[in-house]
């Protein structure tokens, strides 16, 4: 029933992510970036909460002209205009229904499915049911009663599978298969065994094995355009699971456990990043999560950083565990550990410098201060005005920001190398979209561009930029907004093996093909 998943937090239902033009999506929306190298926009997630909404607006508006609203037709029928709205100017879509097949909150979106199904035609419409196999480990049999019961109550819905992707520790064997063949009453090769495996982006080669493509291909009357190329996607598969030498990498953060389980979905993105560094860069890659809330607790602590080869804060909001990540953060910079810190992991290091080396010692963001003296991290009363009024999360600033870099800097040569040529094409797409305008800035003919995703409320505060900069701190660059504010984007210590931030959350736009540029230069300097 949520909107979106603005107001979810990390432990609920794992990060958030953020798209291009600022929606605040489950973190599912995220995989399928990664796999297909491409922008996703927002109006490609849907929850029973748009639906309900626009809905009730629209009766509210008398768009219905008097007529009774009703479970059905009208929620069905707003499912179905925004599966075709997402499926606009594409070959084929992806339609995932979230949850697990019984779900009370899976009936509207069945029966818009079948109905979809009825306007369409069955030739035009293909059914896969992802299933899981347990095995219990007191008998070590997989059982296939769950995937047999879950074929059941889809067929209630009218619905048979076309296709069955079984999920379970170990591959299904012939036994298993028939089972299901019987009970499904589909082919045997439409039943296709996906079990556990050493990385997510393995899945496409054994898809692949499993022939699913040309068998899509023929189920939905369709010729291939072309033949895949999988050789560089393999060479990374591998690259990400036997590299020679291993980079041991720690996320310090506060969104790790819950109850007894610790929860690494929190940074899923950031963990992909990583991965997608570490396979481009032919090493292995360990990530240890850590809770800042211990050192505040043991500070003595601080000195197990010192077995990591590169220091990660992530993200996140609020007081809790924050005095910890400073202590983090400080140890790195005096240690000269690979740090990169993400939005408020840039944040947190402007106050941590602001204290420790440019003499003031209650710096602070006046998100958890107030009242300090040296509020180095605030709200801009402006830039409050001008998202309120552009209805993006009230003070919150969402979606891709364009960031001029200063010639020279650590970051802009990290962005030079991979990023540049398709920013820049980036931004034209952006000059072209009157509503997505504004994440442009001001910028002058020659200034170097680059375009990531953003999710905050607080910034670096403009009057004490010029004392910072004076104590050696570098900010390599910033959004300049309209009203000649500027937004500080990045910045970095030249002098340190590397230490840099940006405002912005580059994991969201790194793929295993094309890795993030931060995210290398840590991994790089890491590997040192």
């Amino acid at each position: 029933m949520n909107y979106d998943a603005g107001t979810l937090r990390p432990t609920e239902h794992g990060e958030v992510w953020v798209t291009d033009d600022g929606g605040e999506i489950d973190q599912d929306l995220g995989n399928y970036e990664r796999f297909f190298c491409t922008d996703i926009p927002k109006r490609n997630n849907i929850t029973t909460g748009q639906i309900y909404k626009t809905i009730i607006d629209n009766e509210r508006a008398g768009k219905y002209l008097g007529e009774t609203v009703q479970f059905i037709p009208h929620v069905p029928d707003e499912i179905k205009r925004r599966i075709k709205a997402a499926a606009e100017g594409f070959d084929f879509c992806l339609v995932e229904v979230g949850g697990t097949i019984g779900d009370f909150e899976n009936i509207a979106y069945l029966f818009a499915l079948k109905s979809l199904e009825r306007e369409i035609g069955k030739d035009n419409i293909t059914y896969i049911l992802i299933t899981y196999l347990p095995i219990p480990s007191h008998i070590e049999e997989m059982k296939t009663k769950p995937t047999q019961q879950a074929i059941r109550l889809l067929s209630e819905n009218g619905i048979w599978p076309d296709f069955i992707i079984c999920r379970a520790k170990k591959p299904l064997d012939d036994v298993r298969k028939k089972k299901i063949e019987m009970m499904a009453n589909i082919r045997r090769e439409n039943i296709i065994s996906e079990p556990d495996i050493d990385t997510i982006y393995r899945i496409p080669l054994d898809l692949e094995k499993e022939g699913l493509g040309k068998k899509l291909l023929e189920e939905l009357k369709v010729k291939a355009k072309k033949e895949p190329e999988w050789k560089s996607w393999k060479v990374l598969v591998e690259a990400l699971v036997d590299g020679k030498k291993e980079v041991n990498i720690a996320i310090v953060g506060k969104y790790v456990d819950i109850g007894d389980y610790s929860l690494a979905d929190s940074y899923m993105s950031i963990n992909q990043a990583l991965a997608h560094s570490a396979a481009n860069l032919r090493v292995r890659l360990k990530i240890t999560w850590v809770d800042s809330k211990r050192f505040e607790k043991h500070p003595e602590e601080l000195k197990e950083l010192s077995q990591f080869n590169g220091i990660i804060v992530p993200g996140g909001f609020g007081s809790s565990g924050v005095e910890g990540k400073i202590k983090a953060i400080q140890y790195a910079r005096e240690h000269d550990i690979p740090y990169l810190g993400l939005c408020y992991g840039m944040q947190l290091a402007t106050i941590e410098y602001a204290r420790n080396v440019c003499g003031m010692g209650d710096a602070n963001t006046t998100e958890i201060d107030p009242k300090t003296e040296h509020p180095v991290i605030t709200i801009l009363e402006s830039q409050k005005k001008i998202l309120e009024q552009s209805q993006l999360g009230g003070t919150m600033r969402l979606g891709a920001y364009a960031a001029a870099l200063q010639e020279g800097s650590v970051i802009q040569k990290l962005y030079k190398e991979k990023r540049i040529e398709r920013d820049a094409d980036r931004v034209k797409e952006l000059r072209k979209d009157r509503q997505q305008a504004f994440r442009l800035g001001e910028f002058g003919p020659k200034d170097i561009i680059v375009v990531e995703r953003h999710r905050h409320r607080y910034e670096v505060n403009p009057l004490f930029i010029e004392r910072l900069e004076k104590g050696g701190f570098v900010f390599s660059g910033f959004h300049l907004r309209s009203d000649g504010t500027k937004l500080m984007e990045f910045m970095e210590l030249p002098k340190h093996k590397y230490f840099v931030g940006t405002q912005s959350h580059p994991e969201f736009k790194s793929n295993l093909e094309d890795p993030a540029p931060l995210f290398l230069g840590l991994i790089r300097a890491g590997m040192k």
